[in-house]
Parts: structure tokens; sequence; C-alpha cells
């Protein structure tokens, strides 16, 4: 199916996609208002950028067991989007696949997944928790930024980092477990997680960015795995004491990125 094939068919209601269709193009059914449900079938194997944004209406879509990869913006805006389930055949979530679905509450992240995009789930207001599995080695700027049902997340011992603002402004959250595979945590990642109450840091961290959790007016407890060696500012810091790590971090040094020597 090509680029621009349907877009903004706006009283396109029904579609049966073939089983002979590999791959369905950028801006396909963009803007089609009136589509509630579509089935992707096993014959495809990508799905292009932007190619059902804006299906305000779009409540229930099946993704076929040959898709590899969702491209960006490829749900963006689908505003009655529920829940999802990507099937194990998908490697890639692409840069604001899933962003601005406000209803999406579940979804279903599988061990195939090595990538998630930047603000792949930006602003899915109604999705309370996530698995990210041990595929998984990086989280993308924005990814879960504004998420404010978010109350449950688990990330996965395979990612090495968490992007800029990635949880930024989760404020159902309220403890949060960096794995030892992480080595980095990037700037704003978990600002404004105002219900946040504890942190774990795994030993393998070893930069923090600045105002990582700044605005976490809840947080009483951060725990280093690690303790030896952080330096703020080229200062080193004793990091051993849980509830004054939390004031560091929201407070005296959360304008400064934080490193690990040695």
């Amino acid at each position: 199916i090509g680029s621009y094939a349907f877009e903004g068919c706006t009283a396109l209601e029904n579609v049966t996609i073939g089983n002979g269709v590999t791959s369905i193009g950028d801006w396909a059914f963009e803007g089609c208002t009136s589509l509630t449900s579509i089935t992707i079938p096993d014959s495809v194997t990508s799905i292009g950028s932007y190619a059902f944004e804006g299906c305000t209406a779009l409540e229930n879509v099946t993704i076929g067991n040959g898709v590899t990869s969702i491209g960006n913006s490829a749900f963006y805006g689908c505003t009655s989007l529920t829940s999802i389930t990507i099937p194990d055949s998908v490697t890639s979530i692409g840069d604001r696949a899933f962003g601005g679905c406000t209803s999406l509450a579940s979804i279903t992240i599988p061990d195939s997944v090595t990538s998630i995009g930047g603000s792949a789930f930006y602003g899915c207001r109604s999705l309370t928790s996530i698995t990210i599995p041990d595929s998984v080695t990086s989280i993308g700027e924005y990814a879960f930024w504004g998420c404010t049902s978010l109350e449950n997340v688990t990330i996965g011992n395979g990612v090495t980092s968490i992007g800029y603002r990635a949880f930024y402004g989760c404020t159902s959250l309220k403890s949060i477990t960096i794995p030892d595979s992480v080595t980095s945590i990037g700037s704003y990642a978990f600002e404004d997680c105002t219900s946040l109450e504890s942190v774990t840091i795994g030993d393998g961290v070893i930069s923090i960015g600045e105002r990582a959790f700044a605005g976490c007016t809840s947080l009483a407890s951060v725990t280093f795995k690690n303790t030896a060696g952080w330096k703020v500012g080229g200062r080193a810091v004793d990091v051993t004491n849980t509830a004054r790590n939390a004031g560091y971090l929201t407070d005296t040094y959360r304008n400064y990125t934080w490193r690990r020597e040695g």
C-alpha cells in the first residue's frame, strides 16, 4: 500500500488488507478519522511512518506476526486506542510511534524489541504500567514523557541508557530501580515525578545528567549500589546515606551532572 494512499479519507470506516500486502507506506491512512479497527496481516513486514497518525476513532489494532518495524509516528494521536499487543517479530518501535494515544491503558512489548524510540509513548496519560524487556538496550528521549498515570515501571537488564526526559512528569510513579546494565541516566530523565519516593541506582551507572530527579518532591530515599568514586562538579560526594542522597539529587546538586570515576 503506497504512501498517502488513503490519506485524509475521513469517511473511511472499514478496511480489509489482503494477505499479499507486504508493506504499509508512509501516511497511508493518516487522518482517516472514521476508521475504528484495523487488522494488519502476517504478510506485512513494515508499517510506515505516520501510517495511521490521527486516526482518532481507531479503537482496535491487530498487528500481524510478520511486522518487524513500527515507523515513526505510525499511530501518533490515535486517541481512542486503548490497548495493543506488539508481536514477537517487531525489533524496533519508532519515534512517537504511539505518542499522544491518550486512551492507551495497556501495551505489551515483546522480548524481540531492541530499541524504544524518542517520544514513543509521549503523553500516553492512561498507561498505568510498562515492562521493558531485557532485549531493549536504549530508552529514547521523551519516551514516556507525561505518562501521568504510570505507576509501575520495570526496566530490563539489557538497557544501557535512559534518555533525556524519558520519564519526565510521570506524576504517579512511586519507585524505580535502575538495573546494573544502565551506564547513563539522561538529564531531566525523572524530573517532576512528584510521587516518586524511592530510587535504586544500579552499580553500572557512571553518569547522571543534570536535573535527572529535580522536582521529585516526595523523594525520600536514593540507594547507590556502587557508592565509590562519585563526583559532582569535580567534587567528591559521599553517597552512603540514602536520605541525604535524595536531598542532593532533588535540591543541593540537582543542577549538576554526576559522574563516577574509577
